[in-house]
């Protein structure tokens, strides 16, 4: 649809220039209909010879300056680009390589076997691991007098706690025998690691010394011998790891914890890999009840709980939240059960905070709410585990009645209740719903307690699994998420361990799981088993998941928080043409990283298709015509691609190969002869750059003990040192990139010596001319040229290059927006330049390739003048401007009445290229709507752009302020001058909730917000996810000369616009405009931050993507016992203990965990 035209312009055409706007304001006209086309031929017959001295030039006119803009162009790409002379290059030197054939199928069918055997033996590491556990708990003999000097460990926050002068070891002398151990650097690790050794982990919220937590690392310490020997019979597995459900954490290697500055929060029990392991999939719904008994800091607490709730989902769960008082509603948007990711649990946490406590309790609206959302069956959903999860601060109900209706015989809906706060009432009818539910009860009063009892309950769903046995005990593979001891995005294989104790001869099996041990394999690993370089450019290998989550992918870049680009000598910020998507990121490593395949690409109903094939575990093949994001994310290119996948036997993935027409064949160099070898070497050092041009090389892997470098000159000084001691035949490098680097090197040699080196670039106002090839060489011509090349030295990460193989003819580059020239550098005379390429195809025995991209790089301002006089009257520069007399009559040109006339070239993705206007020469680069919002809407709206509006899900942004200063928190109650002074009011219970709030407010701040000094710099105050809006236009449907007027009432602009054959260029002349005071439409470009969640996701979960969940379910099981149910007994705190923590409330220090709580919570393990 067509943004409505509310633009200005200039006098009519074909009469004299002196119309001015109407006076007041007026009903803008329609410029289309009959009503338009007439008025546009009236125009065109005032532009008529003799309606004045100049008239808008006629569109033969135009369509003659465009042919010879056409010409011009081509005639320089043809004399210095040198495609065809690289072709005959290529053909001279055939003897020196051969064309081999990408063939999909059998490309994907290996990748997908090599990934396959990858996994499977960390699979059989797992299960070695999971079976010794079980057996070193059994054989384990419980100790009540347990100490903790009895045990030797390595504590692996032990540095950073003794660099604490008030970590609780330190304060109580460390009475644990702590093992002090040595470490070396390991690049497989990218860390510093004790491979004789286990660590552990303990959070911060639980007491090191209970008898639980000692009697936890006293078995399994025997784990220690299994990692190592595991390691030993496969030297390539990284981070072997045990969560316990205790919250103990033993991993190995050893390595120092990365703890945060302020606070560390990691629980293992809250990590992706450990929540899919520990249970079945789950379908939750949580009620909370905001009766006007709920109120300060019980409300506040049961909000927080909510919140941590939701944070011991996965993708495999779903969800929905309900408050209920009188009657139930959703606190969101959401009206039935949604996938529990990132972006739903987030629109759930922000809906929460604005629940109010009123009204009467009515457990009997809450849990009929309930009982309905998890009986829908015409909605997508987990169909396993299924739970309510009920918060209230108490009642004497106990709606006996709703469960005989819903849930009774049968009881296949679990019930969770939580007692949260402090108070008097009964608990009774809580336990009860809990222990009539195969549910269990809960106690949450005070803030310390909340992350421990809301992920208790995944204990009481893991007892089917226990009780099922071996069945239960398969290998999961997650999704991606980012390693907390920073290796980088990975993917986990879980089997959960079981705890196989029975308490005598004849008694019942135990059914507590012991916890879920986990191997890591890094994406990186598992992308080395793809291929490299053999797939060109624009081809590539993915893998979705079950969700339809990507394993693998280009464009899989979560949350990057700095991006690095290259340059001759030193580093610059994203904003560049180009970045290295390769390079390290920083990501929050709490949130999962969930980009679905649908999110990576851009949308369209046959990538649905291969989804949801892919999904269902088939194998296809399919070529398309799609649209594809350029990699500097400015321009849409309409493209073919081959898709082509199989499943990966015995995981949930599904591999896929992407391959555009002409990567189907690709050159492998066959460089036998020592001497040439030799001699194409010499080309890459610096002391031939002066006569044969400078010299990039992609930074790829050629060999082992080559070390990356941010810097392509130290990169290839390296490099070159690295050659002199090995061959490109040695075993410990690539001997296929070697040969075509060397290969490549000597054939773009060629290139300067038959073409460029005889030829005066500054004739055709040439800044360089370059060639880049799929072997990793781009060579600048001349070597000074190479002082302001900003281009990415790896081709396939060069966005030029890319598109230039996806194009056909010349495609212009124009400086990126965010680096644009100053006028004070035009003054200065620097040189400014763009770029053109074009892709060099050749045939060779009837198959088709692309092997490289040949360009040259234009002087802007010498460029800017030869446009207006191939868009002018005269036929060269030297010709004198022609002068039209006053009795004459003249059509208007680009040069001799710039002062009347625009005349632009702006590409494919709507940014300006060159200019009539000396005053715009500093906007080359910029989305031409920002240059004249009128022309760009007009050309929009005529159908000559289209736009494209997409979402990134992996940006992160920097945390918006609370704004909450000189406001009290909805829901607090805030006491009068007149309540203070008043005595009774301080005995009131008025008095008491304020007080109340108060502990609350510095409790939750110690616990749960970092010091902004101290927590600077950590990526989880720093940034956080967030989702950006992209919008990108390219050529739309008309590909003619074509007149339009841009009509604004009495003050009107006449264009013409036609497309350039053979380039990306559209040929835009117009009037300038008059009336600046018009309002303006303006189409934006630039990425925007999304409010909220970016598309709507209450829309959204409508229509929600198909997935399917893993093809096993353990949520039932006829032996479960369901007497343990929690039958926590309350007691009257103490009065002293209750003023000695307020006194140390208000003295700022944090209360120090509570074994007794802990000890309380853990002991039903055992």
């Amino acid at each position: 649809m067509a943004v409505p035209a509310r633009t200005c312009g200039a006098a009519r055409p074909g009469v004299a220039r002196t119309a001015r706007p109407r006076p007041g304001p007026g009903p803008r006209r329609s410029a289309s209909g009959p009503a338009r086309r007439l008025w546009l031929f009236l125009l065109l017959l005032l532009a008529a010879p003799g309606a004045s001295a100049y008239s808008f030039p006629q569109q033969h006119t135009m369509q003659h300056w465009a042919r010879r803009l056409e010409q011009e162009i081509d005639g320089v790409m043809r004399i210095f680009g040198g495609v065809q002379q690289l072709r005959e290059i290529y053909k001279d030197n055939r003897n020196l390589f051969e064309v081999q054939e990408n063939e999909p199928q059998k490309l994907v069918e290996k990748v997908a076997g090599d990934i396959e055997s990858l996994l499977d033996r960390k699979v059989q590491a797992l299960k070695r691991l999971a079976d010794a556990a079980e057996t070193f708990q059994k054989a384990h003999r419980w100790q009540d007098n347990i100490k903790e000097e009895d045990i030797m460990y390595y504590d692996a926050k032990a540095d950073a706690e003794l660099d604490d002068p008030e970590s609780e070891d330190v304060e109580r002398g460390s009475k644990s025998s702590a093992l002090r151990l040595d470490f070396v650097e390991d690049p497989n690790f990218k860390n510093k690691v004790n491979y004789s050794y286990t660590a552990v982990q303990i959070p911060t919220d639980i007491y090191k010394g209970s008898t639980v937590i000692l009697n936890e690392l006293n078995w399994t310490e025997a784990l220690e011998n299994v990692f190592i020997e595991n390691r030993r019979q496969d030297p390539t597995l990284l981070w072997q790891v045990f969560g316990s459900a205790t919250g103990v954490t033993r991993y190995y290697p050893a390595t120092p914890w990365r703890a945060p500055k302020k606070i560390d929060l990691y629980d293992v029990r809250r990590r992706p890999w450990y929540i899919q392991g520990a249970s079945s999939p789950k379908d939750m719904v949580i009620i909370v009840d905001v009766s006007g008994s709920v109120s300060g800091l019980t409300l506040k607490l049961m909000k927080t709980s909510v919140c941590e709730m939701l944070d011991t989902l996965s993708d495999d769960d779903y969800v929905n939240v309900a408050s209920f008082n009188e009657k139930a509603q959703p606190v969101s948007c959401f009206t039935h059960l949604v996938q529990a990711n990132v972006r739903n649990k987030k629109v759930f946490k922000e809906a929460v905070q604005g629940m109010v406590a009123k009204g009467t309790t009515g457990y009997k609206a809450g849990f009929e709410y309930a009982f309905d959302q998890l009986q829908n069956s015409n909605i997508t959903r987990a169909n396993c585990n299924k739970m309510i999860m009920m918060f209230t601060d108490g009642g004497e109900d106990r709606v006996q009645d709703v469960f005989e209706k819903y849930n009774w015989p049968n009881r296949t809906v679990r019930v969770f209740t939580f007692s949260v706060g402090q108070h008097n009432y009964d608990v009774t009818p809580l336990q009860w719903m809990a222990c009539t539910n195969k549910g269990y009860y809960f106690e949450i009063p005070s803030i310390g307690a909340i992350r421990i009892n809301t992920q208790e309950y995944l204990d009481v769903l893991g007892r089917p699994m226990v009780l099922a046995g071996k069945e239960a005990k398969q290998v999961q593979w997650t999704n991606v998420y980012e390693d907390a001891l920073g290796l980088g995005l990975v993917v986990t294989g879980t089997l959960p361990v079981f705890n196989l104790t029975q308490d005598g001869p004849g008694e019942k099996k135990n059914q507590l799981i012991l916890g879920v041990m986990g191997i890591d394999v890094a994406l990186n690993d598992i992308k080395r088993l793809t291929p490299n370089y053999t797939l060109g450019a624009n081809g590539y290998v993915f893998a979705i998941d079950l969700n339809g989550y990507v394993l693998l992918h280009p464009n899989l870049k979560p949350q990057v928080s700095q991006r690095v680009t290259w340059r001759v000598g030193k580093p610059f910020k994203m904003g560049t043409p180009d970045f290295l998507p390769g390079l390290p990121q920083t990501t929050n490593f709490r949130e999962p990283v969930t980009l679905d395949f649908l999110d990576a690409e851009l949308e369209d109903e046959n990538k649905e298709e291969i989804r949801r094939s892919m999904i269902d575990g088939n194998k296809g093949h399919k070529q398309i015509r799609t649209l594809v994001k350029s990699l500097d994310e400015r321009y849409i290119d309409e493209v073919t691609r081959n898709y082509t996948w199989v499943p990966i036997r015995s995981t949930n993935y599904s591999l896929g190969l992407v391959l555009p027409p002409y990567s189907t064949f690709y050159l492998q160099a066959n460089l036998s002869d020592q001497i040439l070898q030799v001699k194409y070497f010499e080309f890459l050092l610096p002391s031939s750059f002066e006569s044969e041009g400078h010299v990039f090389i992609a930074p790829r892997e050629y060999c082992k003990d080559l070390n990356a470098s941010d810097n392509n000159t130290e990169f290839l000084k390296t490099f070159i040192e690295l050659m002199e001691k090995v061959t490109p035949d040695s075993k410990q490098c690539n001997n296929f990139l070697l040969h075509n680097l060397i290969l490549d090197t000597g054939i773009t040699q060629q290139l300067v010596e038959r073409v460029w080196r005889d030829q005066d670039l500054n004739t055709y106002s040439l800044l360089a001319v370059f060639a880049a090839t799929d072997g990793g060489i781009t060579r600048v011509f001349p070597n000074k040229a190479a002082e302001d090349w900003t281009e990415n030295p790896e081709p396939f990460n060069a966005s030029f290059y890319r598109r230039s193989l996806d194009n056909h003819g010349y495609i212009f580059k124009p400086l990126h927006q965010d680096t644009l020239l100053r006028p004070l550098e035009l003054e200065n005379n620097t040189a400014v330049g763009i770029l053109v390429s074009t892709a060099v195809e050749l045939s060779l025995s009837g198959r088709t390739l692309r092997p490289a991209v040949v360009g040259v790089k234009l002087d802007l301002e010498a460029w800017a003048e030869k446009f207006k006089v191939l868009a002018s009257n005269r036929t060269h520069q030297d010709q004198p401007q022609k002068q039209c007399g006053p009795n004459s009559h003249c059509e208007m040109d680009c040069e001799v009445n710039n002062e009347d006339l625009l005349c632009v070239l702006i590409d494919d993705g709507g940014f300006l290229v060159l200019s009539n206007q000396n005053h715009q020469w500093d906007q080359i680069g910029r989305f031409f709507s920002e240059v004249d919002a009128n022309l760009m809407l007009a050309l929009y709206n005529n159908s000559f752009y289209t736009r494209k509006e997409s979402y990134d899900y992996q940006a992160a942004c920097a945390p918006q302020p609370t704004g909450n200063l000189g406001a009290a928190p909805r829901g607090v109650f805030v006491p009068t001058i007149a309540d203070f002074l008043n005595l009774a009011w301080w005995t009131s219970a008025a008095a008491w909730s304020l007080f109340q709030q108060l502990l609350y407010g510095l409790v939750y701040h110690s616990w749960f917000q970092a010091d902004p000094a101290e927590a600077e710099g950590s990526p989880e105050t720093r940034e956080s996810s967030c989702i950006m809006k992209q919008t990108q236009y390219y050529f739309g449907s008309v590909n003619a000369s074509y007149n339009a007027i841009i009509d604004c009432g009495n003050c009107s602009r006449l264009f013409h616009a036609q497309r350039l054959t053979n380039t990306n260029l559209l040929f835009v002349v117009a009037e300038k405009p008059l009336c600046s005071q018009c309002e303006a439409g303006r189409l934006l470009q630039k990425e925007t931050h999304c409010p909220a969640d970016g598309p709507e996701q209450c829309e959204l979960v409508q229509r929600p993507r198909y997935r399917r969940g893993p093809h096993i379910c353990f949520d039932y099981n006829a032996t479960e016992d369901t007497s343990d149910c929690g039958r926590g007994a309350s007691f009257p705190p103490s009065l002293g203990v209750l003023i000695s923590l307020q006194l140390l409330l208000l003295l700022g220090l944090p209360p120090r965990p509570q074994p007794q709580v802990q000890a309380r919570v853990a002991s039903h393990r055992f």
